[in-house]
Formats: C-alpha cells, structure tokens, sequence
C-alpha cells in the first residue's frame, strides 16, 4: 500500500469544512474502534492493538492539523473553528482514559503473545490510562473530566493571548541609531515622524542587539515583556491550579511529579536539583562574563550599575565586536534568507541521505508557505511544510508542529517549521535556529516510518526530544558548511577565519546565557509547584537567584512565557536536552561532519526509530555506552 499526504483545501472557503469533517471523522473512527474493542468477540492480542493503532493514527493526525491550523491559519475564524475541534479531541481522549471497560479489555491483553515493541506499546498505553484516572472513583473521574476541559480552553486562551497581543511603539528615526541600513529602510517614519516598531521578532530581536539609545532599548524591552499583560495573569492562575488539583487527584504531591512521572529525568525532586547543579557549574564564569559586559557599558554610563534585559544582548553584541573583531551587521550580510534555506536543505539532505522536492503545485494556507517532499532515493517518505515568515495572527515564537503522524504502509509523516524569520538578511543566531528547529522536523519525517502510531516520529520522552535538534546546531558552525551557502552580494563566501572568530566571540556569555536557561526552567517549575499568589514577585525573586542579567522594573515575563503552555513545569528539558545533544556531538569528528558512517548510524539509531525505544537506550546504542555530563561539562567549561 503507497501512503499518500493529506489533502489540502486548493479553495480559501473549503478550509472550514477541511477541518470539521476532518476531526469529525477521526473522533467517528475512535469511537467506532472504542465500542469494537469493547464487543466482545474474540481477538488475539495482535488483532487488540492493531484496532487500538488504527484509532491512534487518525486521531493523533486529527489533533495535529487542528493544533497546527490553530495557530498559523491567516483566517480568524479558522483558527478558531481549529480551536474548538482540538477540544473535542482532548475531550474524547479524556474520556476514552477513563473507560474502565475499555482499560480492562486491554488490561487482560497476554503480553507473552506480543514482541517487545508490542509489549511496549500495550505498557506504555496502560499508563496513560491510570494517569487519565480510570483506577479513580466516579465523582474524581467526573472532576478529572471537568478539569482537563476547562485546561483546553484556559490553555489555548493563554496561547491566543500571546499570539494576537502584537504591541507597537512609536520612536523618533534618531532612535534607531546603531540599526543596519536594511532595517531602517524597512522602517521609514510616518507622516508624523515617528517609526513604528512591534513586539514581533524580526523587528524587536534586531532593536535589542544594535540599538545604540538606551532609554530606546529598554523602552522596547519593557514592551516586549510585558505582551499579554494583564489578560495572561488571571489565565495562569487558574491554569496552575486546575494543574494541582489534577495532580492530587491522581495521587501525586505535586504537578512536576505527575509531569515528570514519564520523563527521562523522573521525578519533580530531581528537577530542582538539577536547575541547580547547572546553575553553580555556570555560576562563577557567567558572573565573569556579566561583569565584563557592565564594564563596558559603563564605558558609554559610567552611572549604569546593572546589566538588563535591555542591555545584555547590545553589550554582548558590542564586546564581541570590540574583543573578537566579531560584527554582526557584517556576518547578516551573508547569510540571505533565500540561500539560508536552500542551504539548509542541501546541508540536511547531504547529512540523512534524503532530498527535497519542491512542491509548488500543492495547496498551502498561505502564500509565503513552502511545500517539500521528502525522498530518500526514489521512495517519499514524507512532506513538510516551511511557514517562516510572521503575519498577523500567526504564533510568534520558532516550533515544529505536526500535521500527520507517519504510520508504516498507512499514512505519511508530515510536518510544519512555524517560524518568524526577516524575508532578506538574517542574523547567524536565526540562521543556527532555523538550524534546531529544522532538527524537529526532520526527527518527525524521519521517525515517521512506525508500525505504532504512539511511538512515530518525535514520540520519545519529552525531555528528549530537543536534543537532536541542538546537535544540528552544530552544523550551522562549521565554517566549510556555512561557505557553501553563506556569500555577500557578489557572491563572497564568508571567510573562515570570520567563522573561527564568531565561534570565538559565541564562547563569551555562554555561561551567562545558560544562568538565564536554569532562570526560566525554574520560573517553570517553581510556579507549577508553589503557586504564588503574586507572580510577579515570584518570578521577581527566582530572577534574582539565578539570573545574571536583571530585568525591567514592571515587566511581566511570565504572561508571554508561551512555554508555561505547553511545557508545563518541565522547560528544564532545554538543558537536560542539551547535556544529551553535547554527548552525542562527541560521535562525530569536528572535521568531517560528514561522515557518512557516523551520520547513518546516527539517523539509524536516534532518528529513525523515532520514540520505538527509551531515549537512554537510543543514546546508548548510538554511543556504545551510557550517556553522561561529560561533553557538556566541557563545552560549558569552554574546553570542548
């Protein structure tokens, strides 16, 4: 049997019915499949999770594509059709989780009859049940209901919130002093005079790094965390404690306990302590890198006593260039959006022994939206899309969403790279970006090629899953990588001896940098666990402990942490990720990230079996040993 992708709407007014026939479907074909398990009649225990798998691949593509058009659809009414569809997907799974029949006719499956996968597969689909309550009594499982339906919607008001509040300020042309010509040509004054800048990345990213007026910088800083201020706070209030009150019921002290029960790292304890093992391994070199930058802006103010948020990236940006001859307006003018990705795509293809077909002729729900095969030889092996341009109402932050969960000989993997990159030059930091994300993507392609929906494509633990994509990083480091795509106007490749001092001058404020990852990570998990009746002093208070960098008076970072989401108390990953990424990097020699045998074993072992085993195994199994701090330690240290 040939998979075929999903057929999008060529026509702006079929989309509606695109998505409601749609999820209508797939909750159709999962109720069908409820009441078929639940018949009686006689299977082998192969024949259950075969009918099990045909609902989960339906279902799981359902609550991709409204997830997905959710978030980047340009119609409003689209998006919020989308909305309502995934709550009624939540809403069905809920009540499946709590189908006591239903658990006990998968409970009673013999396991001796499955291979391990299979065994696998039934372990890890019995757990989700208890954790959906179904060992609870009537009145808890109706409260657990109740619960999760009322986190659909406060979770996705949350995200909308954040996605639509698109702030703006008006700022006189003087004030954008320091900013390259590109840029200001893009922001000419109005018939007032004044230039207009918004809280979308490409405008505010760019302010922040090479504005040269202070009160500017800060005044563009404080907008920009403060978005979804104040409609967010009351929203997180009530989403934290829906949380706790799940947690308890279910029988856990807390919500990381609950969130962490399926994860790598296993417990909520062990989260906290390794926010702050990290946090001391960085501590006394991001203090040395702090300090530097405050020395140098007391150059221009000898009155500044402190780094902010709206100082740190200019003054790293200004010490790079001053220290390492590292400037950042001269490295973006290689690095032009077009060529980026086709680089991107050259560069990946070379990497996994796969290719892309463009794929003009395909419907997409915007004009900007490139569509792409994904080959490997002759055969298709699945279809993204690349949405990397911001428009209204589109999410505002960099992911990859699913559209289709790859299942063997059944459907295709498909998936989307959400982003909000400048359509001319690009910073290398969105370029190393374009980077990880595009990391997501292909993990789901390739990965897709599961007989178990539940383990397709990036279905491995959740603490996990960014480390493929930061190891890809790396390639957007390599100075004869860069040169085939990387060249000025006429047609220069970037020089390495640029690329060894950019990765010179990237080295300062890592530490720093990674003192603000542990900051978030426990605005994270702190806020999930205790619940403070003020968050702003919550946060105001975990800041001061473990971030080297101040931020703004009256600002409100955590009402625009869209992460608090959709990464519940577990933004910890990001590290915990990166201290995987670092080891597995170990593989490879920093002079041949080519290496066909490295990269196929690697695509083989991590990728390509998708969430089919643990990631410990998966890692072990590429590596021949264990996983452990080691690379990490190294990097951070500066001696990798």
């Amino acid at each position: 049997m040939t998979a075929e992708p999903l057929a999008l709407p060529r026509s702006a007014t079929d989309w509606p019915a695109f998505i409601s026939d749609g999820a209508d479907s797939a909750l159709a074909t999962g109720r069908d499949v409820v009441e078929r398990l639940k018949d009686g009649a006689a299977r082998t225990p192969l024949e259950v999770l075969e009918l099990w798998n045909d609902a989960e691949r339906v279902i799981s593509t359902a609550s991709g594509f409204t997830s997905l058009f959710a978030e980047v659809h340009p119609d409003p009414s689209v998006r919020e059709l989308s909305e309502e569809k995934s709550q009624a997907i939540i809403a069905f799974l809920t009540e499946r989780g709590q189908d006591r029949e239903l658990y006990g006719v998968l409970a009673s499956v013999d396991t001796a009859e499955l291979d391990a996968e299979a065994a696998r597969l039934l372990e890890h689909v019995l757990r989700d049940f208890r954790r959906s309550g179904v060992d609870r009594d009537g009145a808890t499982r109706a409260r657990l209901t109740e619960i999760s339906e009322r986190s659909t919607i406060v979770g996705q008001r949350f995200s909308r919130t954040i996605r639509d509040d698109v702030r703006s300020l008006q700022l006189r042309p003087e004030q954008l002093d320091g900013l390259p010509e590109d840029y200001r040509n893009e922001h000419p004054a109005d018939a007032d005079g004044l230039v207009t800048i918004t809280t979308d990345y490409p405008d505010t990213i760019p302010f922040l790094t090479f504005a040269t007026d202070r009160d500017a910088r800060h005044a563009v800083s404080r907008q920009f965390n403060s978005r979804a201020w104040p409609a967010n706070d009351a929203l997180l209030h009530e989403m934290l404690d829906l949380r706790a009150e799940q947690a308890r019921l279910l029988g856990y002290d807390s919500w990381p306990d609950f969130d962490t029960e399926d994860k790598m790292i296993g417990t909520g304890a062990a989260v906290a302590d390794f926010i702050e093992r990290i946090s001391q391994l960085a501590g006394e070199s991001g203090r040395a890198e702090v300090e530097a930058l405050l020395r140098r802006a007391q150059q221009d103010d000898p009155s500044i006593t402190e780094i902010t948020t709206g100082d740190s990236a200019y003054y790293t940006e200004l010490v790079r260039r001053e220290q390492f001859d590292v400037d950042a307006q001269n490295v973006r003018r290689y690095f032009d959006f077009e060529r980026v990705r086709a680089g991107l795509l050259e560069v990946t293809g070379r990497l996994f022994g796969i290719s892309y077909r463009e794929r003009p002729d395909v419907p997409r729900w915007a004009d900007d939206v490139a569509c792409y095969d994904v080959h490997r030889g002759d055969e298709r092996i699945g279809r993204i899309y690349l949405d990397l341009h911001p428009r209204e109402g589109k999410y505002k932050h960099a992911a990859q969403l699913d559209l289709a969960t790859g299942v063997r000989g059944t459907q295709l993997p498909e998936g989307t790279l959400v982003c909000n990159f400048p359509r001319g030059l690009m910073e290398h930091t969105q370029v190393v970006t374009l980077f990880h994300e595009f990391g997501h993507l292909v993990h789901h392609v390739l990965g897709g090629d599961q007989r178990w929906a539940r383990f397709s494509g990036v279905a491995t633990e959740w603490d996990f899953v960014e480390a493929p994509s930061q190891m890809l990083e790396e390639w957007a480091w390599d100075a004869d990588i860069l040169r085939s795509f990387a060249v000025d106007a006429e047609g220069e490749p970037i020089p390495a001896d640029l690329v060894a001092r950019m990765r010179t001058a990237e080295d300062f404020g890592r530490a720093y940098r990674v003192r603000t990852q542990m900051y978030y990570a426990a605005v994270s998990y702190r806020l999930h666990l205790e619940r403070p009746d003020d968050h702003d002093a919550a946060v105001q208070a975990l800041a001061d402990r473990y971030s080297l960098v101040r931020p703004l008076p009256g600002t409100h970072f955590q009402a625009a942490f869209g992460h608090l989401e959709g990464y519940g108390s577990g933004y910890y990953t990001y590290m915990w990720s990166l201290v995987i990424a670092k080891d597995l990097f170990s593989a490879f020699d920093p002079e041949n990230l080519f290496d066909a045998d490295v990269a196929a074993r690697y695509r083989d072992e991590i990728l390509a079996r998708g969430g089919s085993a643990d990631a410990a195994d998966l890692v072990a199994a590429f590596l021949g040993r264990p996983y452990s701090f080691d690379a990490f330690g190294r990097w951070l240290r500066g001696s990798d």
